[in-house]
């Protein structure tokens, strides 16, 4: 029941951030195995927490109900109770904190205090939008401002704030992957919404979809991921060595097809077998960046 909760097809996508902002790393010459692997974990333990609050959330607003599409949720079958998620949030934000304190203090080495301070507040704001997204009379996610949260901490913060961890520096270009990450990461939580239109409008769940209606929704879609690939292109371009710099594009080209499917999809059901695609996309992305910068260039 808590490996459902857990929804573990969601962490590939969560891990995604983390794996652009190494590869970025090993590209400027940095690397850490022990800052690789408690970033990895911190990672995990914030979007299991995510995952337990949206049930959660969902659950005792009724947004989770007869109508919606996709897995059934734990607290919506029965499955756990709302005292048992609730523990498990508590737990799973516990144990992110004090992973994500371990990590900060062994890549700072108490030596850049303000550094200390800075990722220890970012690592609770992690905690916080992991929990808010659906909990409380003002989440956020009801609000249609889930896409902002998202781009900023799936792809600026967890790109960035990976690479920093390593290189205690930022640069120009860096910004390029991290908006792609954040946009393709976007598009995951959009095809949600697509998919959830009809029963979100009957909770009364705002979302971008919700704003712009299907066909506006789908329109967004494509931007997404068309200036998604746009900034990656880019990159590749500002860093072309050989034509192995390529090699990284090649994750796209799952994600045109994917928006292939989009332009023909005329029931709400169908929208959920994409999520899929698109995240192990950005999962592929990630990963074939690591692998450039480590070992082709």
């Amino acid at each position: 029941m808590w490996l459902k909760a857990a929804r573990l097809r969601t962490l590939p996508l969560s891990v995604s951030g983390i794996l652009m902002g190494t590869a970025l790393a090993e590209y400027y010459g940095y690397s850490d195995f022990l800052i690789f692997l408690l970033a990895l974990l911190t990672t995990v333990g914030f979007q299991l927490t995510s995952n337990l609050a949206n049930d959660y959330g969902d659950g005792i607003k009724g947004t989770d109900n007869a109508d919606r599409i996709g897995p059934q949720r734990t607290f919506q079958g029965g499955l756990l109770s709302r005292k048992e998620l609730k523990t498990g949030i508590a737990v799973t934000a516990l144990a992110s904190f004090l992973l994500a304190l371990t990590l900060i203090l062994y890549a700072f080495q108490h030596q850049h205090v303000f550094y200390v301070l800075l990722f220890s507040f970012l690592g609770l704001a992690s905690i916080w939008a992991s929990i808010n997204y659906t909990i409380g009379d003002r989440a956020y996610g009801y609000r249609g401002l889930g896409d902002v949260f998202v781009f900023i901490f799936f792809g600026l913060l967890s790109v960035l704030g990976s690479m920093f961890l390593y290189t205690k520096f930022l640069t120009f270009s860096a910004i390029l992957p991290a908006i792609t990450i954040g946009l393709l990461s976007t598009g995951v939580l959009n095809l949600n919404n697509l998919r959830d239109f009809n029963s979100d409008k009957k909770a009364n769940k705002r979302t971008m979809v919700g704003w712009l209606g299907l066909a506006n929704g789908k329109r967004y879609h494509y931007f997404l991921l068309l200036t998604a690939f746009a900034c990656m292109f880019l990159f590749t371009l500002m860093h072309y060595q050989n034509g192995k710099s390529l090699i990284c594009l090649l994750a796209f080209i799952p994600i045109f097809f994917h928006l292939g499917k989009i332009t023909a999809i005329r029931e709400a059901a169908d929208f959920d077998p994409e999520l899929k695609k698109l995240a192990l996309s950005t999962f592929l992305l990630a990963l074939l960046s690591y692998l450039l910068f480590n070992y082709f260039l």
